[in-house]
């Protein structure tokens, strides 16, 4: 099995590869959606505002699988499953080097008046590297 800090991985997720995250809705049904990732002091790191659906789901139900796939061989990628936990403390500076890393902005250019940013550290319990 592999681990976070494997180099392999850590190569996707420091590069400009888009993940998938899934989390559980209330119904329990499965909710996917696309986001940028990064690691943060050695943990996969996630950013989003507060009040969107995904980042409900992890406050109600920490349980999480991020997917990050190679964008030019989407066969290779990285499996993290754990669970996550919030905070908004430079939840707004994490968003800027998001928007550095993925769109080479110095600031998120999308936030929205009013918004409260939140971050999430994924603790990984399982850790699946593939590359075909």
């Amino acid at each position: 099995m592999a681990k976070i800090d494997d180099p392999a991985v850590q190569n996707l997720l420091t590069q400009p590869n888009h993940g998938i995250v899934s989390t559980f809705d209330d119904d329990g049904s499965i909710r996917s959606g696309v986001v940028w990732v990064d690691l943060v002091d050695g943990k996969l790191a996630l950013n989003s505002a507060e009040g969107r659906t995904w980042p409900t789901n992890l406050q109600r139900d920490p349980r999480v699988t991020v997917l990050v796939y190679d964008q030019n061989n989407p066969y290779e990628y990285v499996e993290v499953r754990g669970t996550a936990t919030s905070s908004t403390a430079d939840a707004d500076g994490h968003i800027d080097r998001l928007a550095k890393k993925y769109l080479g902005k110095d600031s998120y250019p999308f936030r929205q008046e009013g918004e409260q940013r939140v971050s999430f550290f994924v603790d990984p319990k399982t850790v699946k590297y593939q590359k075909q």
